[in-house]
């Protein structure tokens, strides 16, 4: 059998090639801060994502999109010939996030009782934003308009727009009833794999299943997958964690908040309405308990990776984050979605003393670490969906400080945005760390997350294959945006 990815190695390095050294094209000139073909960072702090202890005081040179060679600034070696050399003391410089559950659509404002539930695509600003944010690499985990997000992907690809390096996941594999008019119900599970031959012809190369997938339908499409040589992922409902696994699923995403498996009456195959679930197990599932364990046992031993999404969990939990953390994002949202936000939000906050929220968070982030113990691997994204709270890049920023909340350590929480990521996708030797050879995907930010956390959010410059990209700028030209397009 193919393994899973080998097909996605032979074109990574067909579109780096093409990148390296390319001269910046008109689409992306406005953004760009720096697009010297030799690039020297000197005095700088690296985290290299790998969980290594930081580095001070390092050099690192850039030659044709790819990283040269990292080493001490104290070495005072010869520069490269013709190298444009920026002092950039007291900065820190972290590999480009490898995003895991990211989305190109946003909830349209205006959704409500007796009307359909539908998702915009955000055409500008999503991949402008997550580019902001420090994200260089995002699998769309689930698509509504996956003929627009090949689209847009052969457009960044192209250097006719901004944005990270996409990885296409197909539209969603869900069951009966769908989530809204524009996800397609399964009919069986020969439709499952039709769809996932159809959409791999189309160019996606990855899958996800969705909440209403029935067991058969999903090992269908995990089989057509794999024989592809690609990988399905699941935000799962019907079908348990246990039993995915046992299926030979590759990714879960969320983590255990939406594992139905341990719910009181379950009947296997079918979706439980939400609230029943999460409230039995905000009131007595042990994250710690033989049950929980075995299945995160079952997941390590099939090698099934879980995504964490902790910012879409947050934005459910009352008065969480603080709403002065949220201005930060107000100004790219449309007017109308900014409104349709905030209501949601007083909403939440009003019933907060009833809410199972705070709950479940505390015990996803114990699950999370429970998972990583035992051997796991423990990707990130952000989920930009919900009632939108959650956008592009800001998501990802934040889910990095809440895993710092769980009990991670800063450098374990970068490790797991980045180079987890790239291992997941079989990319770890060219994006997800700062070494010699990989891909010029950096951040550059202007304090040290280390001591402090937060400062993932100051980023200064993002650099995507070498050229370097001012974040202020990119979030300047979907001001008011999101919501609309």
């Amino acid at each position: 059998m193919v393994r899973a990815g080998a097909v996605l190695s032979c074109v990574w390095l067909l579109m780096a090639a093409a990148n390296a050294g390319a001269q910046v094209k008109d689409g992306v000139k406005p953004f760009v801060k720096e697009d010297a073909p030799v690039l020297v960072l000197n005095h700088v702090r690296v985290i290299d994502g790998t969980g290594a202890t930081p580095m001070e005081d390092q050099r690192i040179d850039i030659e044709n999109g790819k990283i040269a060679r990292v080493q001490s600034a104290k070495l005072r070696n010869a520069y490269p010939p013709n190298a444009k050399v920026l002092d950039l003391t007291g900065k820190t410089v972290m590999p480009g996030l490898v995003g895991m559950h990211e989305h190109l659509f946003y909830p349209t404002p205006g959704d409500g009782p007796g009307r359909q539930n539908m998702y915009g695509e955000m055409a500008d600003s999503a991949p402008r934003l997550y580019l902001a944010g420090g994200v260089t690499t995002a699998r769309t985990t689930g698509s509504v308009e996956p003929y627009t997000d090949l689209a847009l992907k052969a457009a960044i690809d192209g250097d006719e727009a901004p944005g990270p390096k996409l990885l296409v996941t197909g539209p969603y594999l869900e069951g009966t009833p769908s989530l809204g008019p524009q996800l397609h119900s399964l009919t069986g599970p020969e439709d499952a794999a039709r769809t996932v031959d159809y959409w791999a012809e189309e160019g996606v190369t990855n899958y996800k299943a969705y909440m209403h997938i029935t067991p058969e339908e999903l090992k269908a499409a995990i089989d057509a997958a794999h024989k592809r040589g690609l990988k399905i992922t699941g935000h799962l409902c019907s079908v348990g964690f246990t039993k995915a696994a046992e299926l030979g699923i590759d990714d879960l995403e969320h983590g255990l908040v939406v594992d139905t498996e341990f719910a009181p009456d379950r009947k296997e195959g079918v979706c439980p309405s939400q609230r029943g679930p999460m409230t039995a197990m905000a009131k007595s599932l042990d994250v710690d308990g033989p049950q929980v364990q075995a299945m995160v046992h079952t997941l390590v031993e099939h090698h099934v990776a879980v995504t964490s999404t902790l910012a879409i969990f947050e934005s459910f939990t009352p008065n969480r984050p603080p709403l002065e953390r949220e201005q930060g994002a107000k100004n790219e949202m449309a007017a109308e979605a900014w409104s349709d936000f905030a209501t949601t939000r007083a909403e939440i906050a009003e019933r907060g003393e009833s809410s199972i929220w705070p709950v479940l968070l505390k015990k996803e982030m114990q699950f999370e670490r429970s998972f990583v113990k035992a051997g796991g691997l423990l990707l990130a994204g952000c989920d930009p969906t919900g009632y939108g709270g959650i956008l592009p890049g800001f998501g990802d920023q934040r889910g990095m400080e809440l895993l710092v909340e769980a009990g991670f350590t800063p450098v374990e929480a970068i490790h797991i945005a980045t180079q987890n990521g790239a291992t997941y996708l079989g990319q770890q030797d060219h994006i997800g760390s700062v070494a010699e050879g990989r891909a010029a995907d950096l951040v550059v930010l202007d304090g040290n997350p280390v001591a402090k956390i937060e400062d993932v959010e100051k980023a200064e410059m993002v650099f995507k294959d070498g050229v370097g990209y001012d974040p202020a700028k990119l979030r300047a030209s979907v001001a008011g945006m999101v919501g609309i397009r």
